[in-house]
């Protein structure tokens, strides 16, 4: 009887050291994630840090004689959801790998980019070099957003995606999905 009760003490110690433990994670965690709650809304806009990167992406670009423009920000999840039917039960070859909820554009923290020709037609041709400088302009943009934080879709290894910006600020898409976003500090914004 008495081994039985240490043996129960001894859990309830090991229980609330846990606890305890992910506790002060969470605590430390806290000053650069703001939880929104579980199963929060979409974000109705791009993060704010993601908005002033990819306006200064524009801005860099076009002092490089490079027009850019963004051609998706935020989506929904239906809209993520009709992105990855195609190619699958729908007509067109496979865009996303990403269902609803499963894509950093469904948090506000992911654009894509094309180009605009000098004539003015949208291009997404990575070979097309509009300031005649001898390198593609998409490869040139790439880079550029790189410099500023970016992750770009064309370096994934499995799916390459080369339209694609993102800035995950360390979230992974379970930890959004379950309401953590984001916390920047006054600099960043």
């Amino acid at each position: 009887m008495i081994r039985y009760r240490k043996d129960i003490a001894a859990w309830i110690f090991i229980i609330l050291f846990l606890i305890i433990l992910f506790y002060l994670y969470n605590q430390t965690n806290s000053d650069r994630y703001i939880d929104k709650g579980s199963g929060a809304l979409l974000s109705e806009s791009l993060d704010p840090v993601v908005a002033e990167k990819t306006d200064k992406l524009i801005e860099q670009a076009a002092g490089n004689q490079i027009d850019v423009v963004i051609t998706e920000s935020v989506r929904s999840h239906e809209a993520q959801d009709a992105l990855y039917e195609q190619g699958r039960s729908e007509d067109g070859k496979v865009v996303t790998y990403a269902q609803g909820g499963e894509s950093y554009h469904n948090y506000g923290l992911a654009v894509d980019y094309a180009l605009r020709k000098q004539n003015g037609t949208i291009t997404w041709d990575m070979q097309y070099d509009g300031n005649n400088n001898g390198k593609s302009d998409w490869l040139e943009v790439a880079d550029m957003a790189k410099g500023l934080g970016f992750e770009w879709g064309g370096d994934w290894q499995n799916f390459k995606d080369y339209s694609h910006l993102q800035m995950d600020f360390g979230l992974s898409i379970e930890q959004l999905k379950r309401g953590l976003r984001p916390k920047h500090k006054k600099s960043e914004q």
